[in-house]
């Protein structure tokens, strides 16, 4: 089970580490298809640093989760996905649904489910079998 969630995190983190990756090297083009469109250099550039970010962080909490199997350092991927998650649904129930809704919200939503469960079966600190009390 270990190793099927740190390979899970593994792919995780290379995805989003080319997406940010993506946003910070070419903004405009990365943010077309988030439905973003932005040709104001400060709209650019809050795409290029926000997103990159996002991306990199998620990146680096599951690939160190994933590498030495730890339950505390994907906390902050499981934050970002999480709330993620939650700003998509809030906006799916009041704005209403858009072509191709369902793709970000799966992908965010499998995040969720693989990190939340490594979090469970892996170690905390890298000492303890389980969640502290």
């Amino acid at each position: 089970m270990y190793f099927i969630l740190a390979a899970l995190l593994a792919l995780g983190a290379l995805l989003d580490l080319a997406l940010g990756a993506s946003f910070f090297v070419d903004p405009a083009t990365a943010g077309v298809d988030f439905g973003l469109q932005s040709p104001t250099p400060m709209g650019l550039s809050a795409m290029r640093g926000d997103f990159a970010a996002f991306f990199w962080v998620a990146a680096i909490s599951m690939g160190i989760g994933a590498w030495k199997r730890r339950a505390d350092v994907l906390w902050p991927a499981l934050a970002l996905f999480a709330i993620a998650f939650s700003g998509r649904l809030v906006n799916l129930l009041v704005v209403g649904d858009y072509d191709g809704w369902w793709q970000p919200m799966t992908v965010e939503a499998l995040h969720v489910i693989v990190i939340a469960l490594a979090i469970r079966t892996f170690p905390w600190n890298g000492t303890s079998p389980a969640a502290p009390a």
